[in-house]
């Protein structure tokens, strides 16, 4: 893929990535600027002159502009080389490596989530670990690409990952084989009682068409009657923002999906239903969202739209909470700035910024033995530094409502595993559909 083709793609809504757009109109320098410039200039003369070892200009400039770009949220940031290539990666789904979503948090690299079914998910890494060592060698303090690099490699090449866990006392080493990571954005099973089950694992090309085609799979399987769908969109970090308003548009026969609002009025966007497909599937057949902490942006449109729209029953855990949008503005040939310039909004004019989505039924992952632990170092967008404020100055009891006990989840870990469970969350879903007769969930009003 070519730089120009990467700029045209589709937009990204993701908890690490960006959204390319082609309107952006380039900023007037303000005239009381020039003695702030001066300073950055003197700075640069003292560092070129005085600095125990020579400095070459390239690293200088390329550090003024990552500073720069650090002050203003956790999203926006210059790419060039090897962050292009990881853009296209998370368009094209596929590379050769472990499998992970991961963040710079304070100099560490955490994992937002591992994805279904990669060697990273099958060697027990989890969201909320840290990474401290690569094969023996400190990563803690260096680059989040070059930590990204290093993990990727050949398939059925191994590497060792030292692995802090909140929960646990003690650091320990995985060992983790890489693999040819092609994810399949949307996969389906068909549960107990002819309920569907679609996992949506990222929103990358034609998700809206695979989650179609998922759909008429499970019909085909039930026989022509599905009872209950669940959409399960738990661990995932977005993708397309193109392919979130088509997934939404499936289910929607009218009304606005999204909307973005930035400070530049070409930043201002609507996207309705009936855009992308004409009429609606699954109509009348009751509908579960499943969504967790590790669910961001394209994931959250996708869940506000269709929660505002009541359509269906949004169960799980508070999602990540980004409603920034980033813009790809090209620098040149090779290199671009993606910048944070709007924010969008779900159809009832609600910010997913921080606060992310409420679930209507909050539910939590019984099935992990660690969940009281884990909770208190799961990491949302309101954890980040510098990041964007919520409009609606959220209050951080606000923010904490999901990690309050609730009597009616009492079982532990091991006696659901005793029961068979492994997902307690999706059960809880699929129980939930089976009683439910189609029609009565959800309904329209």
């Amino acid at each position: 893929m070519t730089f120009a083709a990467l700029a045209r793609s589709a937009a990204l809504v993701t908890a690490v990535a960006l959204i390319p757009a082609t309107t952006a109109g380039v900023a007037q320098v303000d005239g009381r600027a020039g003695s702030e410039f001066a300073r950055l200039f003197a700075t640069y003369e003292r560092i070129k002159a005085s600095y125990v070892d020579p400095v070459d200009d390239e690293k200088l400039i390329r550090g003024a502009i990552d500073g720069m770009l650090a002050s203003l949220d956790p999203h926006s940031a210059y790419l060039d080389g090897s962050d292009l290539q990881r853009l296209e990666t998370m368009i094209d789904g596929n590379y050769s490596g472990l499998g992970l979503s991961v963040q710079m948090d304070d100099g560490a690299v955490k994992i937002i989530s591992p994805f279904r079914g990669s060697p990273a998910m099958e060697a027990g890494l989890k969201a909320g670990d840290y990474i401290t060592h690569l094969d023996g060698d400190l990563i803690y303090g260096g680059d989040l690409d070059e930590a990204v690099s290093r993990m990727r490699g050949p398939p059925g090449t191994s590497i060792r990952l030292t692995v802090f866990r909140p929960v646990r006392d003690e650091p320990f080493d995985v060992t983790v084989t890489r693999g040819v990571i092609e994810l399949e954005p949307v996969t389906h099973e068909l549960a107990e009682g002819d309920i569907g089950v679609i996992f949506v694992n990222e929103f990358s090309r034609d998700v809206g068409a695979d989650v179609f085609s998922a759909w008429e799979a499970l019909k085909r399987e039930a026989g022509g009657r599905v009872n209950g769908l669940v959409l399960d969109l738990r661990s995932n970090p977005g993708g397309s923002l193109d392919e979130a308003v088509a997934l939404s548009d499936l289910f929607l026969d009218k009304g606005r999906i999204v909307s973005q609002r930035g400070r530049a009025r070409g930043e201002t966007y609507i996207y309705d239903a009936e855009t992308v497909y004409r009429g609606e599937i699954a109509k009348d057949v009751p509908m579960i969202v499943l969504i967790d902490a590790g669910s961001a942006s394209a994931s959250e449109i996708v869940a506000g739209a269709l929660q505002d729209h009541r359509r269906a029953l949004i169960m799980g855990d508070r999602s990540f909470g980004k409603g920034s949008v980033q813009t790809l503005l090209p620098l040149g040939r090779d290199a671009a700035l993606k910048l944070t310039t709007a924010r969008y909004y779900t159809p009832a004019d609600h910010s997913v910024q921080e606060g992310g989505i409420e679930p209507d039924i909050a539910v939590p992952q019984l099935s992990d033995p660690d969940l009281a632990k884990r909770a208190r170092f799961i990491m949302r967008e309101s954890d980040l530094r510098g990041h964007l404020v919520n409009e609606a100055a959220l209050k951080d009891e606000e923010l904490e409502r999901d990690r309050r006990e609730d009597p009616r989840f009492t079982l532990t870990a091991a006696e659901l595993e005793e029961r068979g469970i492994d997902d307690y969350q999706l059960h809880y879903a699929l129980q939930t559909l089976r009683r439910t007769a189609p029609g009565a969930l959800a309904r329209r009003k």
